[in-house]
C-alpha cells in the first residue's frame, strides 16, 4: 500500500493555463516513524502503527506515554 500521512493545513486555488480555477488542499507531510509492528505469528495479522507530528507530553495520557516510550519515540 502506498500513501501519505499528513495534516490538512488549508485550502488554496491554482489557475490552469486556460484560466480555469482549480481548488487545492494544502497538506503538511512529515517524517513518519514506526511506533509498533504487529506480526502474524504473535498477533494473528501483520500491521504497522505509524506516528506523525508532535505533541506536548503533558497532553498525552499515561498509557499513551508508556506506549510511545516503549517504542523509544517520546510523545507525538
Amino acid at each position: 500500500m502506498k500513501g501519505l500521512i499528513g495534516k490538512k493545513i488549508g485550502m488554496t486555488q491554482l489557475f490552469g493555463s486556460d484560466g480555469n480555477v482549480v481548488p487545492v488542499t494544502v497538506i503538511e507531510t512529515g517524517p513518519c516513524v514506526v511506533v509498533q509492528k504487529k506480526e502474524s505469528a504473535k498477533d494473528g495479522y501483520n500491521a504497522l502503527q505509524l506516528g506523525f507530528g508532535s505533541k506536548k507530553s503533558q497532553r498525552v495520557n499515561k498509557p499513551g506515554q508508556g506506549h510511545m516510550g516503549k517504542a523509544g519515540k517520546g510523545a507525538f
